[in-house]
């Protein structure tokens, strides 16, 4: 694709992102061995991971930076003699063309209203099957239809909908057997996320959160769920498998949530496993550990199964958005 036409917006939003950091590696305002990671230049660029790892594969192949042991990439030719040097990509104030600042800031409207929509999606997974229209997203969101329809591209992306035979927008339902096989892929591929990320984990991170469990700081589960895949399993050094994680989670998060604003009572049972989690984690009995997550995620899971059965007797909310059609 030619320089022109890039200059229009109209390349991949991954060569636009490509081409700042590039344009920034290269005048040296991101300095050799500054650790890049995919989240937060998406936050700089206004977009989703996707296009910032598509990015930073193409400038991985061009030399500019280099995979190391540990989480993202480093600036720099892989012979370089360097440390990682772990600062936020803002504290630099990337030098971004005009045209490249109009093309993400189109872009990046969706990331707007992406939350609530992605909020309300999940949730009325748990009282049936959805239909969602394009045109009707849009008039809803007060956005263009090309808006909405980055929004559903991203949902579809992270598997919350999916095109049903006559190519109309479907989400749910949340069965029994669709929670019980994302309970079954966590067990497969979080335990071993968690081995891979043994050499990466942070102690005084760990122990922080060891601290906060045991003094009662935090009594939601979430935060601790949160904390496990921040300080843990997002530490290992395969981003495919970090990023497969972060997906299959995603339904489960946002229907807890849901499931949680209906009245449902939140299980805090569950902290007192995550202090066990923790404790083998800081402990360093890794292999323990991962034994141990494995039980632990067999038992979350029999407990969101009893949690989805009361969903049948309640009634269906009636704050679900007019935007999304029962069928």
């Amino acid at each position: 694709m030619s320089r022109s036409s890039t200059l229009r917006g109209q390349a991949p939003l991954y060569e636009v992102i490509s081409d700042i950091l590039k344009r920034n590696i290269q005048s040296g305002r991101l300095p050799t061995g500054l650790v890049l990671i995919e989240g937060p230049i998406a936050r700089v660029m206004m977009t989703s991971r996707a296009p910032v790892q598509v990015a930073l594969r193409k400038l991985h192949e061009e030399g500019l930076i280099h995979r190391f042991r540990g989480r993202g990439y480093l600036v720099g030719a892989a012979t370089a003699d360097i440390g990682p040097i772990r600062r936020p990509i803002d504290e630099f104030q990337l030098d971004i063309p005009e045209q490249s600042k109009s093309s993400l800031e189109v872009r990046g409207t969706w990331m707007r209203v992406y939350d609530q929509v992605e909020a309300d999606v999940a949730a009325c997974q748990v009282f049936g099957e959805f239909r969602l229209v394009e045109t009707e997203l849009a008039d809803f969101l007060g956005v263009s239809r090309t808006v909405a329809r980055d929004v559903l591209s991203r949902l579809n992306e992270r598997g919350l909908i999916r095109k049903g035979a006559s190519s109309h927008w479907l989400a749910g339902p949340l069965t029994a057997r669709v929670l019980r096989e994302k309970y079954q892929l966590r067990a497969i591929v979080e335990p071993a996320a968690l081995l891979l990320a043994a050499d990466f984990i942070e102690p005084a991170e760990i122990t922080k959160v060891r601290d906060e469990i045991r003094q009662g700081l935090t009594r939601e589960t979430d935060a601790y769920e949160e904390a496990f895949q921040k300080h843990c399993l997002e530490r290992a050094p395969n981003e495919a498998l970090v990023e497969m994680i972060r997906n299959n989670r995603l339904l489960l998060s946002s229907v807890n949530e849901a499931l949680n604003r209906l009245g449902l009572p939140a299980d805090h049972v569950a902290i007192d496993q995550y202090r066990i989690l923790f404790d083998l984690i800081g402990s360093r009995q890794i292999n323990s550990a991962a034994e141990y997550l494995k039980e632990h995620l067999r038992l979350l899971a029999d407990k969101n199964l009893a949690r989805l059965k009361i969903v049948a007797l309640v009634p269906e909310a009636e704050a679900i958005p007019r935007y999304l059609s029962p069928l």
